[in-house]
């Protein structure tokens, strides 16, 4: 009676369980079997070929610049994103007249599609016609047009920068329920105490937040890692293959070369490279916590 009472929990869950590993175990499959193909441009598959579809894509130099492009690209958008966030969130979070308003602003951005945002931007951003390159000279920052899309290292930096603009909402939005849900009397008691807004922010509100920053770091790195829209329609990855990241990479070699057998593999590497980073922070994050625990444990004693 007591072993069918602890497996009930199991058999409750269990048809959900089935249900997503097929709809994510399939594709994944699928994936990996066509990685494995001869593919025509036409998705027909021709036969059986090993690894080589996987040998070319290592063998080729645009694989691993895009890898690192891609890395560079996750990392910045990423990190700006959360610098960004957590002090908008913190002053959303208080209590002032227009509240309501200022969360409604700065969430419509996420209302707008990624597509959308991105042609606002190639807009705005033309060397010739756009507006800011002539918001910029009427202000006499600027003395003649620049071209921002032109040159690789200026176009992927200011695509960063749209990343991170796009990126604010949603992290924003996390941030918030998190700082909702924090006891407000450990802050009576900090001010009795006499600590700053910084000692508040550094010794309670931080460790407090750890758990909804994780969620937003692990969220906003499979997001960032796998957006197409802001590269691709911003630049299609160039100049000259300059701004291409991993998925507009595999993007141009199954819609636009027909190369369906390495774009699968690519797409599977992908994969694979962000399980492994999940797994990997998600087990440091553990331990971290298995570690304090320990330590609070002794604090509460004494």
């Amino acid at each position: 009676m007591k072993s069918m009472q602890r497996s009930m929990p199991l058999f409750m869950i269990l048809p959900g369980l089935l249900l997503a590993v097929t709809i994510i175990g399939y594709p994944i499959f699928d994936l990996a079997w066509t990685s494995m193909q001869e593919v025509s441009r036409f998705g027909q598959l021709r036969g059986f070929n090993g690894t080589a579809n996987y040998s070319e894509v290592f063998a080729d130099p645009l694989f691993y610049s895009s890898l690192w492009r891609t890395l560079i690209w996750t990392v910045v958008v990423v990190g700006g994103t959360l610098l960004i966030s957590i002090p908008v969130a913190i002053i959303l979070n208080d209590d002032f007249y227009g509240r309501g308003l200022a969360r409604v602003i700065i969430m419509l951005p996420w209302a707008i599609s990624l597509t959308m945002t991105a042609v606002v931007w190639r807009w705005a951003l033309n060397g010739r016609s756009g507006l800011f390159n002539a918001s910029l000279m009427q202000m006499g920052v600027i003395n003649e047009p620049v071209e921002w899309l032109a040159t690789a290292p200026l176009a992927f930096t200011v695509e960063i920068l749209v990343g991170i603009l796009v990126s604010i909402p949603f992290t924003t939005t996390i941030l918030l329920g998190g700082l909702s849900s924090l006891p407000q009397d450990a802050y009576e008691a900090a001010v009795v105490d006499g600590a700053s807004r910084w000692d508040q922010f550094r010794m309670i509100t931080l460790p407090l937040m750890k758990p909804f920053i994780n969620i937003a770091i692990v969220l906003n790195v499979i997001y960032v890692f796998n957006s197409l829209p802001i590269i691709w329609v911003m630049t299609e990855g160039g100049p000259a293959n300059g701004t291409d990241i991993l998925v507009t990479y595999l993007y141009k070699l199954a819609f636009r070369f027909g190369q369906l057998g390495k774009a699968s593999a690519i797409s599977l590497v992908m994969f694979l490279v962000l399980l492994a980073f999940t797994a990997v922070y998600v087990a440091l994050v553990m331990r971290n916590e298995a570690d304090a625990a320990p330590e609070a444990e002794v604090d509460d004693a004494e």
